[in-house]
């Protein structure tokens, strides 16, 4: 699992080297994009695109060695980021649905090399919330570029109603919580102990342990919607998720709480 994941990252890495490449133009333009790498001069095109190259070289090999599924899924990743940053992210909601498609490959990529069922409901879970994390995105974009030519840093922001992405900003938050909600009671491996059990009424003699942590999801899920529409800060999920300390912490207790839940309360 842990060669998987390192394998992911790589492939991930040589993909945004090629995006950025791509985006070079567009980003020596931006507010802060322009700070990158490529997009400030710090590294030039053909040493990123070499290093792209090597690292995607490394990225396939390693998935030849692990499971020939996971080389089917590298290859299918390749192939659908090098579609993205050359032609679909130009092409208004396609843009955002590659992006949860890309997100969807690693949960598949992790499953097949673990051998274990997969969930539809966390499929599900993960295409929400990648949507929703990738249209809060594009509505930051749109508001810190208001007043700006906006087809200079993101050429699909002059096609996007600011209504359109709110409504799906909310109807994609609304989204993941059912699909998470719905694969904590439905998944058999959060059934909690029958020892613990015996503490409840009957009604709620089997518990789904792992329902628990729906709280700290909703309240993640309010604070980056805040986020993005009070504070704008949803250009960037990573910084946001690494900057503001709220929303951080949830993130933080929810997955102790899933591992406590998981090696100690479950079957």
């Amino acid at each position: 699992m842990l060669y998987t994941f390192f394998v992911f990252s790589i492939a991930s890495s040589a993909m945004y080297l090629i995006n950025d490449i791509a985006d070079r133009p567009g980003d020596k333009l931006h507010f802060s994009k322009r700070y990158r790498p490529v997009a400030s001069g710090k590294i030039s095109t053909l040493t990123a695109l070499v290093t792209a190259l090597f690292l995607a070289s490394v990225a396939t090999t390693g998935a030849i060695y692990i499971s020939k599924y996971l080389f089917l899924i590298i290859v299918i990743y390749f192939m659908t980021q090098l579609l993205y940053t050359f032609w679909l992210k130009k092409i208004i909601i396609l843009d955002i649905l590659i992006i949860a498609f890309a997100f969807m490959l690693r949960v598949f990529a992790g499953s097949i090399v673990v051998s274990t069922a997969l969930s539809a409901w966390l499929i599900l879970t993960t295409i929400m919330l990648s949507l929703f994390l990738a249209i809060g995105k594009r509505r930051s974009e749109l508001t810190l570029t208001r007043g700006a030519d906006a087809s200079k840093y993101r050429y699909t922001l002059l096609f996007y109603p600011p209504k359109l992405l709110d409504g799906l900003t909310f109807m994609m938050a609304t989204s993941t919580l059912i699909t998470y909600s719905l694969f904590t009671f439905i998944s058999p491996e959060t059934t909690q102990r029958e020892f613990f059990a015996a503490f409840f009424p009957r009604t709620l003699s089997s518990p789904k342990m792992l329902m628990a942590t729906i709280p700290i999801v909703l309240y993640g899920i309010f604070r980056y919607l805040y986020l993005i529409f009070e504070k704008s800060e949803g250009e960037s999920p990573e910084k946001v998720f690494l900057s503001d300390k709220p929303l951080f912490t949830s993130v933080l207790v929810w997955f102790l709480s899933v591992i406590l839940i998981l090696y100690f309360f479950s079957i």
